[in-house]
């Protein structure tokens, strides 16, 4: 196993953990365990970040440029709703 493997495993995992400490947030059943979860959140989604920007960094992760036929075509599908 490389390092950009390492480093796609850890992006996954991470993004797993945030959805599962949003979803706790969102369940709580008092504001201490909401708020235990919130602040879980925001430093998961923050590590989430710092590993997405080393493999940004290192060409491994490069987010895909949206055509502008298709951004036209989100737009107008939302703005008929």
């Amino acid at each position: 196993m490389d390092d950009r493997n390492i480093m796609e495993n850890l992006l996954l995992l991470e993004k797993g953990v945030c959805d599962l400490y949003m979803h706790g947030a969102i369940e709580s059943s008092t504001e201490n365990v909401r708020s235990t979860f919130s602040d879980s959140l925001n430093t998961a989604l923050s590590l989430q970040d710092q590993i997405y920007c080393k493999m940004q960094e290192r060409g491994w992760y490069a987010p895909e440029q949206a055509e502008s036929s298709k951004l036209s075509s989100v737009k107008m599908k939302f703005a008929q709703n």
